[in-house]
């Protein structure tokens, strides 16, 4: 049975467990190897979830992309803004959201999905796949059939040999409520990757369970947290969560991603992420 979970983020409905994983193996275990350890690939596994966000096919040529003019929700938009307003801070090449531009007019949404498309951290990356994300974030956190199939996909992975989850971006999110529930025999560690679950409002303050007196409740019987963030990460609008999240040992480690901030496999990769797992994978007391 698997020792390590992984626990991917948003954008990666056309893909498949299988799939998935033969991306972030190889990276996972290099960053491993750099900090003196090893791993077997049969003990890692991917709870997979992407599917669930994959729309059924139809007859006809399909909807067309997304765009700018989708951008209506309050929540999407918010969170766009959010993104764009730290990009320009960090980046000194992508230009600023004014005051005047929090106004949520279909001109503002486009200037901000240009400004994030030609920053370093979303190079190249199309309107219609950042409009996707967005969508996929809100989805998670409004619709509660949703958000139950997704997190049972987490707790499904679980055995009791787990002894690690590894989660990125999104997956941060579905993991910390999906370990509030878990019940093992040996409560595994966390890893949060890129995580956005310190954005205050929008991510923070929706979590199921709620946060209690401003602080986050800690996930279920996880016996040690390690985030890791780039500090050109956009979506890791909160670098450090241990202010934030309070009842066990949390640890804020930073890292260096280079222009691929926010994508999982320079995390993986990282020295600071293989001391963490291979810290997590000790023979327990």
């Amino acid at each position: 049975m698997a020792r390590v979970v992984l626990v991917h983020g948003v954008a990666q409905q056309t893909m498949g467990p299988e799939t998935l994983l033969a991306q972030w193996l190889p990276a996972l275990r290099d960053g491993l190897t750099l900090a003196g350890g090893t791993l077997a690939s049969e003990q890692v596994t991917m709870a997979f979830y992407g599917d669930v966000f994959r729309r059924a096919g139809t007859r006809t040529l399909g909807e067309p992309p997304l765009t700018a003019a989708d951008v209506t929700d309050p929540l999407d938009q918010e969170l766009l803004l959010t993104w764009w307003a730290e990009a320009a801070r960090i980046d000194p090449g992508v230009t600023g959201p004014a005051a005047t531009t929090r106004l949520r007019t279909p001109f503002v949404i486009q200037r901000a999905l240009d400004a994030l498309s030609h920053s370093r951290f979303f190079t190249g990356l199309a309107d219609h796949l950042l409009v996707g994300a967005l969508r996929q974030v809100r989805r998670y956190l409004t619709e509660d059939d949703l958000r139950q199939r997704i997190r049972r996909r987490v707790r499904d992975a679980l055995t009791e040999d787990t002894r690690l989850v590894v989660a990125h971006s999104l997956g941060s999110v579905v993991a910390y409520e999906a370990l509030h529930a878990a019940t093992t025999t040996h409560p595994p560690a966390l890893i949060t990757l890129g995580s956005p679950l310190g954005i205050r409002g929008m991510i923070f303050d929706r979590l199921v369970p709620a946060p209690q007196a401003g602080a986050g409740q800690w996930p279920g019987q996880v016996r040690s947290w390690t985030n890791i963030a780039d500090r050109g990460d956009v979506v890791a609008l909160v670098k450090a969560l241990a202010p934030v999240f309070r009842g066990g040992a949390l640890t804020d480690v930073a890292v260096h991603n280079g222009v691929k901030a926010h994508d999982a496999r320079p995390y993986l990769t990282a020295r600071e992420t293989g001391a963490a797992v291979r810290a997590a994978l000790e023979p327990l007391p």
